[in-house]
């Protein structure tokens, strides 16, 4: 078998391929994966796993009918917010075999975030293989994938400083709260939204002893899982004037396309804070703070070039890093092939070993120590054999030829060939 051949699909949007205001209503909890893999199983996916972050939703599964596969997805994460598959089905993304397993081994190493090379989507990956395991609905194939994924993305952080980038960005962040307000002890922040960046911001800020913080979001559960996940509190975007009084740090990453914060709001928000300082972080684009805010006197209103800016890699740095790691995928992918290829020659490996085994059984007459030595034999008889095989494997030239030749000069019987896997 080769990657391409491998019975694996990935579909799902993400944050190239569709709305946010849609990609944020699609997002699926913990507790309603159970609901999801369930419409999956009931349209006969053998293996499934659901992976909804900031950035994305979407399934890695084994479909028993692939021409229905985006619809049963669409179907599957549609029908929680009343959405029918054939709305949902434009926008999603698919990828098959060997592209499936590359767009997995992207995610696993944060080269498909929106901020490459922000640490959160490994774990929640992990997290969402884990739950999948849980349910039953994990299997084989894409648990050999996500396996692979892990061990390349730990050298991914490992071989390169593609991590450095999102971490610098979110340590300058800090750094320039902590020059506007100094201690962060007794301060209060508000997160309005929670994509990984701000997450990471809002960590570090934790981190450094931030008091209070508090997560707004226009999807109450979306709002609940990002505070668990701080130890926040969190609640509705219609509470947000009230929270912006309470808040000495705001960061603020929804994009809605429309200014939430305005200089009007802010002016009286300052006002009701006898005129403390708030620090305001925009990373969302478009961006969720008006412009004229800048113009208010202890407003302080950072965006995400501003903190690229003070930090010594910037975007050219980082975008070095990524290529490295772009090339490390794709190694990454013919390393699995490879191995795919040599997991081929085990079948024919294993019935030459019980052949000769037997054969040699038969030669010793029997008797206590027979076996132990028909194992040893064969053994040191097959070791060159066996790794000739698996080149040939590799190599991609254990054909039926090589099979036939194998079973007349070892006397097998050449109907029964092992089976690919």
């Amino acid at each position: 078998m080769t990657a391409e051949a491998v019975p694996m699909s990935v579909i799902g949007v993400s944050h190239r391929t569709c709305p946010d205001s849609l990609r944020e209503r699609l997002y699926v909890d913990d507790s309603e994966v159970a609901a999801v893999i369930g419409t999956l199983r009931i349209r006969g996916v053998r293996e499934a796993v659901v992976l909804s972050t900031c950035d994305r939703v979407e399934v890695a599964a084994v479909f028993t009918d692939g021409e229905m596969a985006p619809m049963t997805v669409a179907t599957a994460l549609g029908a929680p917010i009343g959405l029918r598959g054939e709305q949902l089905a434009p926008y999603l993304y698919r990828h098959d075999g060997g592209a499936a397993i590359r767009h997995v081994f992207r995610v696993a190493s944060a080269l498909d975030s929106q901020v490459v090379g922000e640490p959160q989507v490994l774990g929640q990956l992990k997290a969402a293989q884990r739950l999948s395991q849980d349910l039953g609905a994990s299997g084989p194939t894409v648990d050999r994938v996500l396996q692979a994924a892990y061990a390349l993305a730990k050298r991914v952080r490992t071989e390169t400083r593609i991590g450095e980038g999102a971490v610098s960005i979110a340590a300058a962040a800090v750094a320039r709260v902590q020059d506007l307000h100094g201690s962060l002890s007794g301060r209060s922040a508000l997160l309005i939204g929670g994509d990984e960046l701000s997450i990471m911001i809002a960590r570090q800020l934790r981190a450094s002893g931030l008091g209070e913080l508090m997560v707004l979001d226009r999807f109450r559960r979306r709002a609940a899982t990002t505070a668990t996940e701080l130890e926040a509190h969190h609640g509705p975007i219609e509470d947000i004037a009230a929270e912006l009084d309470r808040a000495d740090v705001v960061i603020s990453g929804l994009g809605l396309g429309r200014y939430l914060i305005t200089a009007d709001i802010m002016e009286a928000v300052l006002r009701r804070r006898r005129r403390r300082p708030v620090f305001l972080l925009d990373l969302a684009v478009p961006g969720d703070i008006e412009p004229a805010v800048h113009r208010l006197d202890e407003a302080y209103v950072y965006d995400l070039g501003d903190l690229e800016r003070v930090t010594m890699e910037g975007r050219s740095g980082r975008e070095a890093e990524a290529a490295k790691a772009e090339a490390m995928v794709e190694e990454a992918v013919v390393a699995f092939d490879r191995d795919l290829a040599v997991r081929d020659a085990g079948p024919d490996i294993a019935r030459l070993r019980a052949h000769l085994e037997a054969q040699i059984r038969d030669a010793v007459g029997g008797g206590p120590d027979a076996e132990s030595v028909a194992r040893r034999i064969a053994g040191r008889l097959l070791h060159a054999p066996s790794e000739a095989l698996r080149r040939r494997a590799a190599a991609g030239r254990l054909d039926e030829e090589t099979r036939a030749l194998i079973a007349e000069l070892f006397g097998l019987d050449a109907g029964t060939k092992g089976d690919l896997t």
